[in-house]
Parts: structure tokens; C-alpha cells; sequence
């Protein structure tokens, strides 16, 4: 399965199969580690202003938002916060990125350090102007 697949790429697979499949976003956040919400709030509040009308959903078993297409995932794992966000977005912010641990469509923001909120709503307008010069 592709999204299990995912999961095992991105460090998630023992952490997902441990929770049921979360119905909407807020049961996600709900089945975060307790220290863990209040950014995974954050998160999802700056993804929201940033994109008002962005489609939010459940998608492989963790929030998703859509603009004119793939806009961004995210998912909590032990360590870290992940910002799953599809190219050219990390490689053209790299300098800003630099101090995280990333890959290809992958930043990770360890869980005991402040959100970037600046620099996630930055990648997430990025993102949005790419998906509306191709629609």
C-alpha cells in the first residue's frame, strides 16, 4: 500500500499502527502525545491562514491540504514534527532549511524546538503559487 509505504519513509510506520486511522484532523491531533498538540495546532493554524481555501482531510492517515492540487501533509512522530511538502519547495528554500533535517518533499521539526511559523507559511504560499500557475 502507498501509504504505508509512506509511513516507512518518513519514520512513521511503528507510530501509525499503533493509533486507529483518525476521522478528521482534530481526532489526529487528539491522538498526538500530549506535549505534541499544541504544535500540531500551531501547525495546522498557520497552514490554515495561510490557505483559507485549502481542502483539509485524512489522507494516509494524516492531515491533508489541498490548493489546486497536493499542497501539504504533516504527521507527529516521536521526535520530530513532519512537513511533507511536494518539490521543488524544500530545494529552492534550502538555505532557510538548513538548520532541519530534510529530503526530498520532508522537513522535520524536532518536538522540542519552536515552529517556524514565518518560514511554513513562506513554503506553504511557495507551494500555492506553483499549483496555481498550473491550473
Amino acid at each position: 500500500m502507498l501509504g504505508e509505504k509512506l509511513f516507512a519513509l518518513a519514520g512513521l510506520g511503528d507510530i501509525m499502527k499503533k493509533i486507529s486511522k483518525p476521522k478528521n484532523v482534530e481526532a489526529y491531533i487528539a491522538s498526538a502525545p500530549k506535549e505534541t498538540q499544541g504544535k500540531l495546532k500551531e501547525l495546522r493554524a498557520a497552514i490554515r491562514q495561510t490557505a483559507p481555501n485549502a481542502l483539509e482531510k485524512i489522507s494516509y492517515g494524516m492531515p491533508y491540504y489541498g490548493y489546486k492540487g497536493r499542497l501539504a501533509y504533516f504527521a507527529f512522530a516521536k521526535a520530530h514534527i513532519g512537513l511533507y511538502i511536494t518539490p521543488p519547495i524544500i530545494q529552492e528554500h534550502n538555505k532557510d532549511l538548513e538548520i532541519y533535517e530534510t529530503a526530498k518533499a520532508t522537513i522535520r521539526f524536532p518536538v522540542d524546538q519552536k515552529l517556524p511559523i514565518a518560514l511554513i507559511k513562506k513554503l506553504i504560499k511557495a507551494r500555492m503559487k506553483i499549483n496555481e500557475a498550473k491550473s
